[in-house]
């Protein structure tokens, strides 16, 4: 068995069996109505990794800005994209905790306009990536912005929310809060460990897939070039 495949099958296993633990293996936490607090072991994992995937992008935007290597701007790009994913999940996801806890999808907690905020900042990303035709103006801007979106992301994600009032709860995840289970901590980790791990897989294929896009968008000029000789 390659060595691939065995990593791919042995991730699947892994996120199985913390879907599983999440509802079986642990007891709801303390101070949280009812089953609420499992939403925990996705929600937060689902932030981690977009904030994970912006700063992935914001590296290979400076290398790509240093080196002027097309490969860099891929990999930006592709970073981006799935941070983008991973934060629409975490808002989904955040919503649904926020209707069952206060009574409605959506407040304007501190914390829910922060994100969308975010949300907004890397939704120009991707506007500017494709209004500019011109392929190395639109990797040199892409790159540039993406830099100074990420400047905004511990802001937004974690000193924002953490010095103005808000709904939503501190210190989650502290192993020192009252009423925190050592299984609930211990599952938490895992599930941080495996959205982790399919970050990284998401990340390998899609970057392939960009790869292929790429090659065919470069194709695809070269032929009407020679076709207009």
């Amino acid at each position: 068995m390659k060595t691939n495949t065995f990593l791919k099958l042995a991730l699947v296993l892994w996120m199985c069996l913390v879907i599983v633990a999440s509802f079986l293996f642990t007891p709801a936490a303390k101070g949280f109505p009812g089953e609420t607090s499992r939403i925990m072991f996705y929600h937060v994992p689902q932030a981690w990794i977009a904030a994970i995937a912006f700063l992935i992008s914001m590296i290979f935007s400076i290398r790509y800005l240093a080196k002027r290597q097309v490969v860099a701007d891929l990999l930006a790009g592709t970073a981006a994209e799935l941070g983008m994913m991973f934060c629409i999940l975490a808002t989904l996801s955040g919503s649904i905790f926020a209707k069952s806890t206060w009574g409605s999808y959506w407040n304007w907690d501190p914390r829910e306009t922060s994100i969308i905020i975010l949300l907004m900042i890397y939704g120009a990303y991707f506007a500017l990536r494709s209004a500019i035709p011109d392929p190395d103006r639109k990797r040199t801007f892409a790159a540039a912005y993406a830099i100074l979106a990420f400047v905004t992301v511990p802001f937004f994600l974690f000193i924002l929310p953490r010095i103005t009032v808000s709904l939503h709860p501190e210190d989650t995840m502290n192993p020192a809060k009252p009423g925190l289970d050592g299984r609930f901590l211990f599952v938490f980790l895992n599930s941080l460990g495996a959205f982790t791990g399919l970050f990284a897989w998401i990340f390998r294929m899609k970057y392939r897939i960009t790869q292929l896009e790429h090659k065919l968008d470069k194709g695809l000029e070269s032929w009407i070039t020679d076709s207009s000789m």
